[in-house]
């Protein structure tokens, strides 16, 4: 009798080996979290004593944290076409945000994107046009992994064209949400507003319709997470939940807002923003919670990061402190952005690394992690991340720099383009300013060091350019009316 319980039980440990073995070596499920102004500070793993993160915390604990993570650019249509593309915004030429219908005075759908360079007599350079959309010739990571068999959805905001260019036709089998919004008319169901002179938002969020009066938008989305993963628990899927939150309008459900009163020196609208925050890590915990409950969860790769840095108006909604600035700006508040990673059977857990990684890696990680084939003749500019990660962050791909672009008139002193180059960071500007900082010993970015390095700043001014170039980037130019 002893000698068949030894057997069933040698039985049972090999299956229990064989599984978890079989499971690393599977095709690995892939969930990409994009929130919409989540600042590099608006977590508390990141270091924040305000914020209630616990769940999306997990990623970090369970996985690996990017220090140095940053957004392809300080705003979002960019950064979200990089995504999609693993192409710089600058290659894309998507590098503002992209207006939406209700944006362009009922102009309608265009034919085209603009092509003229515009400027007013008050500014010293013309600036190219921003498109209507992300091209559909571009490839994105739906397109691909579709072809490798994986079923794909997209959840939540787009913010690159009009319905021609909705996830849909992207390569995304499902789309719950994702338009032309850049926000949401309202965080609340029925997610419109009822009175405005615009079609599109009193018709409310593209194919979320109303269905529990009042319910959050952000556990709408995470609800519609949950049931895919339920649906597609016995294949390989690739879900993307790109949050509305926690873009404006700041609303939130106004008890969760009052859990946080007790802290002194902030306001409703400080409290209101956590609250929004909180429902980020709400979804995430649904997630977790749907992954183990169909023993997915050693098998999916959970990639969390933002489209941009937060927006800190003095501390408005958020504070982006260590940082300098916030959204739309060339400073660290508004392209570094929290940057975590989690796949139990990959990445070891617990680790850090301060390899610089951006928004444009996440296409050609995704790849290699489901090895799934790169587009051909399709220049990417993206690093794979997948040997960094697998390390615990001991394996560095080569990389020396990182650039954005950003042609266009928005706060002072005008149009700029950057490269981080080691732990130097060169800001252009291209009305002829340059500042230079050290980020290694000033993360505050306090201290131009610009007058004092002229030649490295000419090195580093040379070689900026000249990606840009290479890339075919639309560049600032004089403007002959300039007065």
């Amino acid at each position: 009798m002893k000698y068949f319980v030894y057997l069933h039980w040698l039985s049972l440990l090999f299956c229990s080996i064989h599984a978890e073995a079989t499971q690393k070596d599977a095709t690995p499920n892939v969930i990409l979290v994009l929130v919409d102004d989540m600042g590099w500070m608006d977590l508390s793993c990141q270091g924040s004593g305000f914020y209630r993160t616990p769940h999306v915390d997990r990623l970090a604990k369970e996985g690996i944290q990017f220090t140095d993570g940053y957004a392809a650019s300080a705003v979002c249509s960019p950064t979200r076409a990089a995504i999609q593309t693993g192409r710089y915004p600058h290659r894309l030429g998507v590098t503002d945000w992209i207006r939406a219908s209700f944006q362009r005075r009922n102009t309608g759908t265009q034919k085209k994107s603009p092509t003229e360079y515009v400027g007013g007599k008050n500014q010293k350079l013309l600036c190219p046009p921003n498109p209507y959309w992300m091209e559909s010739s571009e490839i994105t990571i739906a397109e691909t992994l579709r072809e490798n068999g994986y079923k794909t959805a997209y959840i939540g905001k787009w913010h690159l064209g009009d319905k021609a260019w909705y996830p849909e036709k992207q390569g995304y089998d499902q789309n719950f949400g994702g338009c032309d919004y850049g926000q949401p008319p309202t965080f609340f169901d029925p997610y419109n507003i009822p009175l405005h002179k615009h079609p599109s938002l009193r018709k409310g969020i593209y194919n979320l319709p109303g269905r529990k009066k009042g319910e959050y938008l952000t556990h709408r989305e995470a609800d519609e997470a949950v049931k895919l993963i339920n649906q597609w628990k016995d294949q390989p899927f690739f879900i993307q939940i790109s949050h509305y939150a926690v873009h404006t309008p700041i609303q939130a459900i106004q008890t969760v807002a009052d859990k946080y009163k007790f802290k002194k020196g902030k306001t409703e609208t400080n409290r209101k923003y956590a609250a929004m925050v909180e429902s980020i890590d709400d979804c995430m915990r649904d997630i977790l919670a749907e992954l183990k409950k169909h023993q997915l969860d050693e098998n999916t790769l959970i990639i969390f990061t933002s489209d941009n840095g937060g927006l800190d108006r003095n501390g408005d909604p958020t504070d982006n402190a260590p940082l300098r600035s916030g959204k739309g700006y060339c400073y660290e508040g508004g392209i570094r952005v929290p940057f975590l990673a989690r796949w139990p059977a990959k990445i070891p857990a617990g680790q850090k690394t301060d390899f610089p990684v951006s928004s444009i890696d996440l296409f050609p990680t995704i790849m290699e992690a489901t090895r799934t084939d790169l587009p051909k003749d399709h220049p990417i500019d993206g690093l794979s991340l997948h040997t960094l990660v697998s390390s615990g962050g001991k394996k560095s791909p080569k990389r020396e720099t990182l650039i954005w672009h950003f042609p266009h008139y928005r706060h002072a002193p005008g149009p700029y383009s950057i490269i981080r180059k080691g732990n130097f960071k060169l800001i252009k500007f291209w009305e002829g300013i340059h500042e230079l900082y050290d980020l290694k010993n000033d993360l505050k970015e306090a201290h131009n060091l610009a007058a004092s390095n002229p030649a490295l700043v000419s090195r580093l001014d040379s070689e900026l350019v000249a990606q840009l170039q290479a890339d075919g980037a639309k560049l600032p130019k004089n403007n002959p009316t300039y007065k």
